[in-house]
């Protein structure tokens, strides 16, 4: 991938692809645009579109037509120097005939959680913890599991007309947890035990544009489970308050605290659900708390490509001035690159506090 730094110091490049492990120049050179997304909730998506109107053998005309390089189920590697930024299989392709333009062919690609979405079940498991599913799931699959999460045991899990993909996404969620693929490896864990290290950037260097919005909208001072506890026979309450998120916010200030101080309590109860245990209680209690108090602070931004920049990862975000300057938690990454406009990532990012003014 050939690189060059402008005047402001931003790179402009261009993504390296790779068919079966094997860096295809040729692609590369013919590739128009590129879309790669990743979020919390798993399946890392890819579009790569190339002219498709050249030299063919001793003539003119269609150059990937004849699914030798672009093929269903082909492997495909995507990245910025010697950085992956994707790796997945190709399991859409598409044509585009446009007026006074060359022909173009698209190819839609997936990571490894393709196979869990498209394999659809309804079963139970019993006498298991989240962990124990999760294993389970990996294993269905060939997957190693890295599954490094704590939460409460069931009697009875089921799943019900779900993907695999899509239970094992519901899991995740009521234990405060993120699933992701590293090649063949399942990895679930906590957020906080997740942290993929930190990049920083500078407003003005490598951050070229970004929005921020501190919202107490969405913010509650306390989240409150009802249920009932099978082996006692009664009824149980828990709730959840600011004390689940204050390791995550070190000096700054929560939306939770700001929501008090300014418009008094806001308090939430969840009847969605009726737990069995005061285990199950209050894990779901301190999960939704938490869910909620990290939304607080939302930034959106474009920064130059950078592979490092994933989900999972803090970005660090300078010159923004006492409120917003500060590490951000990566929630969602596009890379972009477009022909004319060079190579970037868009992001989506949270945080649970601003900092004091």
């Amino acid at each position: 991938m050939a690189t060059a730094a402008t005047a402001t110091g931003i790179r402009i490049a261009r993504p390296s692809i790779y068919i079966d492990g094997q860096n295809d120049i040729a692609l590369g050179q013919a590739l128009l645009q590129l879309i790669i997304s990743e979020d919390v909730q798993g399946l890392y998506h890819c579009e790569a579109r190339f002219g498709n109107w050249g030299p063919k053998g001793n003539s003119i005309g269609f150059m990937y037509f004849d699914r030798k390089k672009l093929d269903f189920g082909k492997p495909m590697q995507i990245k910025i120097d010697q950085d992956k930024i994707f790796d997945g299989r190709i399991s859409a392709i598409e044509a585009n005939f446009g007026e006074a333009r060359p022909p173009e062919i698209a190819v839609l690609l997936e990571d490894r959680f393709q196979d869990l979405r498209m394999t659809q079940r309804t079963r139970t498991f019993a006498d298991v913890s989240d962990s124990d599913v999760m294993n389970r799931i990996a294993s269905d699959y060939g997957l190693q599991p890295n599954i490094d999460v704590s939460g409460p045991s069931y009697k009875v899990l089921a799943q019900v007309n779900q993907s695999d993909l899509s239970f094992l996404r519901e899991r995740a969620r009521a234990i405060d947890a993120e699933i992701w693929l590293d090649d063949k490896t399942l990895h679930c864990q906590s957020r906080t035990k997740r942290n993929n290290g930190t990049v920083k950037v500078n407003y003005g260097g490598e951050l070229r544009e970004v929005t921020v919005t501190a919202d107490l909208a969405g913010q509650r001072t306390s989240v409150k489970v009802n249920g009932w506890d099978i082996s006692g026979k009664s009824a149980m309450t828990y709730e959840a308050n600011d004390q689940v998120i204050s390791g995550e916010l070190g000096s700054d200030s929560s939306g939770i605290s700001i929501l008090k101080s300014a418009f008094g309590d806001r308090k939430e109860a969840l009847a969605h659900t009726v737990p069995l245990s005061s285990r199950e209680a209050q894990t779901e209690a301190e999960a939704v708390m938490r869910m909620t108090a990290r939304r607080f602070v939302i930034a959106h931004g474009i920064t130059q490509a950078d592979a490092k920049l994933r989900v999972g990862t803090y970005i660090d975000m300078q010159g923004l001035g006492p409120l917003f300057s500060g590490k951000y938690y990566l929630c969602h990454v596009k890379h972009v690159f477009e022909g004319t406009q060079g190579f970037v990532t868009e992001f989506s990012a949270e945080r649970s506090g601003i900092g004091k003014p």
